[in-house]
C-alpha cells in the first residue's frame, strides 16, 4: 500500500485490529481477545500489547486491540501459534464474528517519522 513511507524509529510493528461489538456480545468477545493475548505475549519478538474500549466520541470502532512486534516475521510465527489454539478448542472467529454481528479491521502498521 504505502511502500514509500520513510520507516522511522525502532522497525518494530504494530498489528491494530478494531472491532465493532454490539453490547450483547462484549463479554464472549472480550473472554476471546484475553485468550489470545495470553497466547501472543508468550511469543517470542512480543513487546508490549494494549486493549482499548471507546468510552466516548464519535468513532465506529468501540474496541481495539494493539500489539507490538519486533519484526512482521515475528508476527507470523505468532498467527500460526494462535491458529493452533483455535484449532484446539474448536473456536472459529469468522463464525463467532457472524454469529454475534462482529465488525473487524484489521491490519498491520509501522512507525513513520513525524
Amino acid at each position: 500500500m504505502h511502500n514509500d513511507i520513510k520507516q522511522g524509529g525502532t522497525g518494530h510493528v504494530y498489528r491494530v485490529d478494531k472491532f465493532v461489538v454490539p453490547n450483547s456480545a462484549r463479554d464472549e468477545f472480550l473472554s476471546r481477545v484475553k485468550a489470545t493475548h495470553d497466547v501472543l505475549r508468550k511469543q517470542t519478538g512480543f513487546v508490549r500489547d494494549n486493549l482499548l474500549e471507546q468510552f466516548a466520541g464519535p468513532g465506529e470502532f468501540n474496541f481495539v486491540t494493539v500489539v507490538e512486534w519486533e519484526s512482521q516475521a515475528h508476527i507470523e510465527e505468532a498467527r500460526s501459534a494462535v491458529v493452533a489454539m483455535q484449532k484446539q478448542s474448536n473456536f472459529n472467529p469468522q463464525e463467532m464474528f457472524q454469529h454475534l454481528g462482529i465488525k473487524a479491521d484489521i491490519a498491520n502498521y509501522k512507525q513513520i517519522d513525524a
